[in-house]
């Protein structure tokens, strides 16, 4: 059990927990909920031991594993997969142990660690890292690509993984959806269902919250309060205890009032001097209640745009996707994403546009916003169609060193939307409408949290009155008052939206229809958000199915691999060079093949020997039959090698 007792906890000289009580329990999933600020991240800082109680007890089972997503962006050659394992800390101890042992030559110290090394999972650690790698969005060509080969967003969730492969008792989760797009979502919720540990998990997503928790802890000014239950739970009780104390305090009120009534007329009496008295220490006795001082809601709107072209744009036979890149040969063609697609997008719309990591939403929408020019095909604008684009990477659009007024006035001098004014105190007012008020519209962007950048943006965004909005993960850095807000103005918009999120709530509330981007081309979705999950819970488990069946056979992989490739686009092949081609891919899968049945004769030798390791045993044997199995590891190493370097050179003969 957790347990915090009148626990008081400074960071500086503000106070972050002020004398607070809150016990939690083995087992127990917990949602850790609270304005920005409050002390969200203080509390995960005392609870790994990061910071400690200035005052109170604190304690945690000593004996409990943890395991947090590391906030560094990784810098390492390690591939992905081997990455990923090293989260795997007693694997880790295990493999160390076992060299420290070797090199000993005691042969009861190599029997120990053998049967450690063994009972830590060392057998299936490399399938339990892909399955997670792949479960949070990556391909299977990237399972081997080096860390460092990642952009920032797939770095973190390469953290998440390893995080996840660590074996643990309390699991602490900061915001774990922010990189995430809403297939890795799923799978992850799924995934943390079935974790059996304590968990506390800070997140803004209330349908994530929901499905997870069972134990909401609120953080407010010091005090921590639990709450039984997920987030709707949390905040249907918490909206009635509101009512309850506002009710009490408004009927202390009244009575406060009518006790100072009476004393204020008699006080003065002698004959009523001892009643008045009487009353003035009952109000003196008087438990006062306070009144609930519920924060001052964010809320904003999108102005009415000035016109609406209808349709807004047609889309005619056309590809997406992207050129060349500048340093590649003459020739290179460009790599097409999303091929053939014909449709309209009317006025008034709500499009979601769903589908799996890497099918191409973010193409489609960089493409409709000019970001990028069509491949082929036409993309054909109304007239008078003005684009409001959020884009994913927006908040490293914004230069660090320049504060908000100064980007409000270099958007308004590069063109003003009509009825709308450039002048300074125009510019200023606008962003206090957005919480930018005082020193802040003069505060440094680079300087401000994510949160604050993400408001910046969409205040921006409003001051363009857009007729056609495109939204790309707007939600990752906003806080829940403010994606509530941002629903609401989403609701309340007479243009046309398309919405790409994984924050379900907020594609339930502003959406009426979706599209489906798949397989290179887009279809209309008729299911709603709970048959996309299904579909996207179906979708992984058969990636899960296929990497396992590949990791069992060789053979099975090359298989795989083939159908894969197979799905691409076939590139033409000249007749001239086809017949070497062939007979050069021919004695490739023959040397393959020769690789594949030597692995699964070594294969079949370490399966018989960890067979005997599951039998009583002299310590003396297990030791060499552990020095046996580190020897065949060792080649079979060395022929995946050769294999994955034959199955590239197959693959750039074909």
């Amino acid at each position: 059990m957790i347990t915090l007792k009148n626990v008081t906890l400074r960071r500086s000289a503000k106070v972050l927990l002020d004398n607070t009580s809150v016990s939690l329990n083995p087992g127990e999933k917990v949602g850790l909920v609270g304005r920005n600020g409050a002390g969200k991240s203080t509390l995960f800082a005392l609870l790994n031991g990061t910071l400690h109680e200035d005052a109170g007890d604190f304690s945690i089972p000593a004996q409990w594993r943890m395991a947090q997503v590391a906030q560094e962006m990784p810098e390492t050659s390690q591939s992905a997969t081997d990455f990923v394992i090293e989260g795997d800390t007693a694997l880790l101890a295990a493999q160390q142990e076992v060299h420290a042992a070797e090199a000993s030559d005691d042969g009861e110290r190599m029997a120990h660690a053998y049967m450690a090394l063994h009972d830590c999972g060392a057998h299936d650690a490399q399938a339990r890292a892909q399955a997670l790698i792949l479960g949070l969005g990556f391909k299977t060509t990237e399972l081997n690509n080096p860390v460092d080969s990642f952009s920032g967003g797939w770095r973190m969730r390469l953290q998440l993984a390893r995080a996840l492969m660590c074996p643990s008792d309390l699991l602490l989760l900061d915001e774990p959806t922010n990189h995430l797009d809403l297939d890795a979502l799923v799978w992850l919720e799924a995934w943390l269902k079935r974790y059996t540990g304590t968990m506390l998990v800070i997140s803004h997503d209330r349908e994530f919250l929901d499905a997870i928790t069972d134990v909401t802890l609120h953080i407010e000014n010091g005090k921590l309060t639990r709450y039984g239950g997920n987030y709707s739970t949390f905040e249907d009780t918490r909206a009635l205890q509101m009512e309850l104390q506002q009710n009490a305090y408004e009927k202390q009120q009244d009575k406060i009032a009518h006790l100072q009534q009476f004393i204020n007329r008699f006080k003065a009496k002698a004959s009523k001097a001892k009643q008045a008295q009487s009353r003035v220490k009952a109000l003196d006795r008087m438990e006062r209640l306070a009144p609930v001082l519920a924060s001052a809601d964010f809320t904003f709107e999108f102005k009415e745009p000035a016109n609406l072209p209808n349709p807004m744009l047609a889309m005619d036979e056309a590809s997406f996707g992207y050129p060349p890149p500048v340093e590649a040969p003459a020739g290179t063609p460009p790599t097409v994403i999303v091929k053939n697609v014909s449709k309209s997008v009317m006025a008034g719309q709500r499009i979601g546009i769903l589908g799996a990591n890497g099918q191409g939403k973010s193409t489609l929408v960089k493409t409709i916003a000019r970001a990028l020019a069509p491949i082929c095909g036409t993309v054909t604008e109304g007239k008078g169609l003005s684009i409001g684009y959020f884009a994913q990477q927006e908040l490293d659009v914004l230069t660090p060193e320049s504060n908000p007024l100064e980007h409000m006035v270099r958007m308004a001098r590069a063109g003003l939307p009509p009825g709308q004014s450039g002048r300074e105190q125009d510019l200023r007012t606008h962003l206090g409408s957005f919480n930018f008020s005082g020193d802040m519209v003069k505060q440094a962007v680079g300087t401000m949290s994510g949160g604050e950048k993400a408001r910046l943006v969409l205040c921006m965004l409003v001051w363009q009155r857009p007729n056609l909005l495109l939204m790309d993960e707007p939600t990752n850095h906003l806080d829940l008052a403010t994606r509530e807000a941002l629903s609401m103005a989403l609701n309340e918009f007479e243009g046309t939206v398309m919405l790409v999120s994984h924050d379900r709530s907020l594609l339930r509330s502003v959406c009426d229809e979706f599209w489906l981007v798949s397989r290179g081309g887009i279809e209309p979705f008729d299911g709603d958000l709970d048959d996309y999950q299904r579909y996207l819970l179906d979708e992984a488990k058969r990636a899960r199915e296929a990497l396992k069946e590949s990791l069992k056979s060789p053979k099975s992989g090359v298989k795989d691999e083939a159908k894969e490739i197979s799905d691409q686009p076939p590139s033409p092949v000249p007749p001239s060079v086809s017949k070497n081609i062939s007979g050069k891919t021919k004695a490739l899968m023959r040397d393959q093949g020769k690789i594949e049945q030597a692995m699964l004769e070594l294969q079949a030798k370490k399966h018989a020997l960890e067979a005997r390791l599951s039998k009583p045993l002299p310590p003396q044997e297990i030791g060499e039959i552990g020095t046996e199995i580190s020897r065949l590891d060792e080649e079979l190493a060395s022929l995946e090698e050769q294999w994955l370097a034959i199955s590239e050179r197959i693959e750039a003969a074909n």
